[in-house]
């Protein structure tokens, strides 16, 4: 996957620390030890963190560039404790101010082998729950690090300021409400959440590493009219401990975004829970959970509306929100290869497909896929579609092999229906927002023949892309649009005939009087009666080239215009 962050050698803060940074001491508290566990850390916990791998077996073995500095942080995803070991050999012999400063895997607290191993080379090792979903982790390590960034460029010096950080305001909550705290989105995600203590209940450890709680309990909030009451209401709703199924009391209130006008109701943004610990609430806990969900509000929505400053970069790397890009500085802060060529793949759902809560959600799989195929991937969403941007892609068969498993992958897994167009090779990053036009391009031609063309290029596609803009400057003028036309659609109209559809069927027969009746299913005498009076309606003659070309033009023109209307 990309490099999630600047480089070792920018400016750094009065306490030392890298600018846009965090200290793995702020990590861990931040991830909680329901989620993560120091196992050791021979340079102490006070090391700067500014960057971020996600990485699996295929990423390491083509590891090879031992010139340039390793991102500080890593996430080991399904690597072997043997294969480990290796890295961490290949590590050691690095210039220390080259290699990885932390490290977080699974197999971390089982492997006295990777521990030393890890601590040979000087790197912290950190543990992860064995049942934490790395979907669910590697987004938390994110944020913090863009809130940093954040935070940095304001010229805020704490990280955890409460009114831009949510990690923030759930210690601040946690601590004047008492309790632990969970903030979710509206899809019950976990956006971030306080230190656990020991009566934290299995709920809600499972929500921290991204599991589903238990269904019986899912039941019964649904049963007491929980959801509901978040959905429709502000009020903080108590929901009373369980015993049988071992969860402890809650107070829940919704976070919701005002409606700018009284038509419409407020839009909920996610809500925010607060557990009983081994102390009671305070006694305005009720009043500190309102407050927090204003604060919350204000919080996602910035960040709904406003993407990071490396999301803004990324952005204009595609060609949006204009004003041009300045590529070496892109390279620089994302990490990117500055040669080489590259890859633009766009993802669009199909016209039939609706995708709940927009495309918020199938682009963060996308980019967790796309960075496990390439960890130096970059992707974002530019309106009602999905880009990913592949650096120094190894072969445009294994691009396109991706692609497809990717769109089959999502109508299996999640049932959306996706269509995929590549532009490959792109010589370079200058030239990223001119491939993102021609997969766009591609993406608008192939729409009608979905589920034809699913995975394919402006090569494979040309046909369809240029016939499809061909019509679109048709549309774009009246007086390219032949009146005559109308009239056979009015004489269908009138008679209840289907003359149009005859000629259409007679045109792709090619003139084929019996192919075009058999699928018509009338006799060939009764088809030939019909172009007659198609003709005789229209006034052209079938059988010259140019009639006939335009008059096909004209009927693919309105059938497109048809299906238009028909799906808006």
């Amino acid at each position: 996957m990309k490099t999630d962050g600047g480089t070792r050698t920018g400016s750094t803060e009065s306490s030392g620390r890298a600018a846009g940074s965090i200290t793995l001491r702020e990590l861990l508290s931040a991830l909680d030890t329901s989620v993560v566990e120091l196992i050791d850390a021979p340079a102490g916990t006070e090391i700067a963190l500014a960057s971020v791998a996600l990485v699996d077996s295929s990423d390491l073995a083509t590891e090879t560039d031992s010139q340039s500095p390793l991102p500080d942080l890593y996430l080991h995803v399904g690597i072997g404790r043997a294969e480990a070991v290796r890295w961490f050999d290949d590590v050691a012999l690095r210039p220390s101010d080259h290699r990885a400063r932390a490290v977080m895997s699974k197999n971390a607290a089982t492997s006295t082998a990777l521990q030393a191993a890890a601590r040979r080379a000087g790197v912290a090792l950190v543990a992860v729950h064995p049942k934490a979903r790395w979907d669910h982790v590697f987004p938390l390590v994110q944020r913090m690090l863009d809130r940093s960034r954040r935070s940095t460029g304001l010229g805020d010096p704490d990280l955890l300021a409460t009114d831009t950080d949510l990690f923030g305001l759930a210690q601040i909550v946690a601590q004047n409400a008492g309790g632990m705290v969970s903030i979710e989105d509206a899809q019950s995600h976990v956006l971030a959440y306080s230190a656990s203590d020991e009566a934290a209940d299995e709920l809600r450890t499972l929500s921290i590493l991204g599991r589903e709680g238990p269904r019986d309990y899912l039941r019964a909030l649904q049963r007491w009219g929980v959801f509901d009451r978040l959905r429709n209401s502000d009020e903080v709703i108590d929901v009373p401990a369980h015993r049988k199924l071992g969860t402890e009391r809650r107070l829940v209130v919704s976070i919701r975004q005002p409606s700018e006008d009284a038509t419409t109701s407020a839009r909920t943004l996610g809500s925010i829970w607060l557990q009983q610990g081994v102390a009671p609430f305070a006694d305005d806990a009720e009043d500190v959970l309102r407050g927090a969900s204003a604060i919350a509000a204000r919080i996602i929505s910035r960040s709904l509306n406003a993407p990071s400053t490396e999301g803004l970069l990324i952005q204009r790397l595609f060609g949006a929100r204009g004003g041009g890009v300045d590529v070496p500085s892109v390279v620089s802060a994302l990490n990117l290869p500055a040669t080489g060529p590259a890859a633009v793949v766009g993802f669009a759902v199909s016209a039939t497909e609706t995708v709940g809560g927009g495309l918020t959600g199938l682009g963060s799989m996308l980019r967790l896929q796309a960075s496990s195929f390439r960890r130096d991937s970059v992707a974002t969403i530019i309106g009602e579609r999905a880009y990913v941007l592949l650096p120094r892609f190894t072969s445009a068969k294994s691009v396109t092999t991706w692609t497809r498993q990717l769109v089959e992958q999502f109508e299996a897994k999640r049932s959306i229906a996706l269509r995929a167009a590549i532009a490959i090779p792109v010589p370079d990053l200058g030239q990223v927002a001119g491939a993102r036009v021609e997969v766009d391009r591609v993406l608008d031609g192939t729409a009608a023949t979905f589920p034809e063309g699913r995975v394919t290029t402006l090569a494979e596609s040309r046909t369809a892309v240029l016939f499809g803009e061909i019509l679109d400057l048709l549309a774009e003028h009246r007086e390219l649009h032949d009146p005559r036309l109308d009239a056979l659609v009015d004489y269908d109209d009138k008679h209840a005939s289907n003359l149009q559809d005859s000629a259409e069927a007679y045109l792709a027969a090619h003139g084929d009087v019996r192919a075009a009746a058999a699928v018509l299913q009338v006799h060939p005498n009764t088809l030939r009666y019909r172009i007659r009076r198609v003709e005789e309606i229209v006034g052209i003659d079938l059988h010259d080239a140019s009639d006939r070309m335009l008059f096909e033009l004209q009927l693919a023109l309105r059938r497109r215009g048809e299906a238009d209307s028909t799906h808006y």
